[in-house]
């Protein structure tokens, strides 16, 4: 086992990762750029390590610099989190050069899964459904309007090393194609420096449901079951639950089988999760593999018992999984609501600041990962997540109801959040009867912002 672990992150999920390794007796090195010497983590770790200023790239994304910080520290393994380095096999390969243990898949699987239409060949030859849609990427706009016309309007755009709703773009008939085309291709290249792009029919109205993964080293894969992450805003998962609503138990093996056969295929390692689109019958198509933790992992936890930070931890370490399928039972419900310092009445701006008074929930049930604190500057530089609010109970509607009474109880005063929006979702009829797809903000978005507002003159 690691003596010593470097958190390549910040936030919730670095703290998260600290009390992980707290719990297994393993030191920890949090690194922190000039915004963040008064955050949490760095805090609650061992050491802790400046690595730059305020912004990103100069920070959480300079790898040298979060090399150097292990090297100096002593750090046997870094744990990238999400997000940032997560999925960076450059990153993982000078890690490997260094000595130090990256605690993820290798950068080949990396490489293979973490770019979108290689993904989506490597599922098609593993035999996991995939949208109709083209064989990798389109070189020009020539070749593309030749393939949407051949795959059937509508079609989707999509980034090949695309991520977060960034890249993506809708074209409902051939007229719209060309400034769709553009506009993905032109995105791509803004958020991630690639502006390839692939292109697939486009499936009206599904669900997203996700399969979580573990593996080791040794060849072991298991999953602990779906998640449906169906409720976001621009393409922005806001709200998650497990389990989904909407599957049966027979979708859950199919897709809990499929997501099994793609990891063995590609002898995947740690945690891992593949994201499938769900039609209105049912049908599922894989539509990419995230290989990472992701944020919504808490939803899994609580209705499997397993520690995913630690079991991870544990692969990396070489160990054989202990856990066999026959293993993972599935017992009542989870829901996580995302926190977030956002103006619900300004278009969901975002809204730095200082926390003036904070009362978080608690009780039976209750969990909140966050990094927040009273008195606590929230910086601009980074995402708005504040904290994950997860609740657990033995039926979803008592989930539901937890969930609702713990968001009534949470307080934080000095910035905006979407609280009293996660409020209304909760006590909106469709919602409550599992009836909502990944377009249900879109749709409801003004009446639920309405109810919110009648719901807060009401208290």
């Amino acid at each position: 086992m690691f003596n010593k672990i470097l958190i390549a992150n910040r936030g919730e999920i670095a703290v998260t990762i600290i009390r992980a390794c707290r719990d297994m007796g393993i030191r920890t090195v949090a690194v922190c750029s000039e915004a963040d010497r008064t955050a949490l983590h760095t805090q609650l770790a061992d050491d802790c390590i400046c690595i730059g200023p305020a912004a990103s790239k100069d920070s959480y994304l300079n790898a040298q610099a979060i090399l150097t910080a292990a090297t100096i520290t002593g750090a046997d393994a870094i744990h990238p989190g999400f997000g940032f380095l997560s999925e960076n096999a450059a990153f993982s390969r000078m890690c490997a050069k260094v000595g130090v243990k990256f605690i993820g898949p290798s950068d080949v699987v990396i490489e293979r899964m973490g770019d979108k239409a290689t993904a989506r060949q490597t599922a098609q030859e593993a035999g996991v459904p995939v949208i109709p849609g083209t064989q990798g990427i389109v070189a020009n706009l020539t070749d593309a309007l030749k393939a949407a016309s051949e795959i059937g309007y509508p079609v989707m755009i999509k980034a090949s090393s695309g991520g977060g709703g960034r890249g993506m773009r809708i074209a409902p008939t051939a007229d719209d194609f060309t400034s769709a085309f553009q506009t993905a291709k032109a995105e791509a290249m803004a958020c991630f420096g690639d502006d390839r792009v692939y292109i697939e029919r486009f499936v009206k109205d599904p669900r997203h449901i996700e399969i979580q993964l573990l593996a080791d080293e040794h060849g072991h894969v298991i999953h602990l079951g779906e998640r449906d992450c169906s409720i976001q805003r621009r393409n922005q998962k806001i709200l998650e639950e497990a389990n989904s609503p909407f599957a049966t138990p027979e979708l859950r093996q199919a897709m809990g089988d499929a997501a099994v056969k793609l990891a063995q295929y590609v002898n995947y390692t740690g945690v891992g999760t593949i994201e499938f689109l769900v039609d209105a019958n049912r049908n599922y198509y894989f539509m990419e593999m995230n290989t990472r933790i992701q944020v919504e992992h808490p939803v899994s936890e609580a209705v499997t018992g397993v520690n995913l930070i630690q079991e991870q931890i544990r692969s990396a370490a070489g160990e054989v999984l202990t856990l066999t399928q026959a293993d993972i039972h599935f017992k009542g419900h989870s829901i996580e609501c995302r926190i977030n310092a956002e103006d619900p009445h300004h278009n969901f701006r975002p809204s730095p600041g200082t926390i003036n008074s904070l009362h978080m929930p608690g009780g039976p049930g209750i969990r909140v990962d966050s990094a927040i604190y009273q008195g606590y500057s929230i910086p601009p530089y980074y995402d708005s997540l504040l904290a994950k609010l997860i609740v657990y109970a033995p039926t979803r509607p008592e989930a539901i109801a937890r969930m609702r009474r713990a968001l009534m109880e949470f307080l934080i005063q000095g910035v905006e959040t979407n609280i009293d929006f996660h409020l209304a979702i909760l006590r909106d009829p469709d919602f409550i009867e599992g009836n909502y797809n990944i377009g249900y903000l879109g749709l409801k978005a003004d009446t639920l912002l309405g109810e919110m507002n009648r719901y807060h003159q009401e208290a």
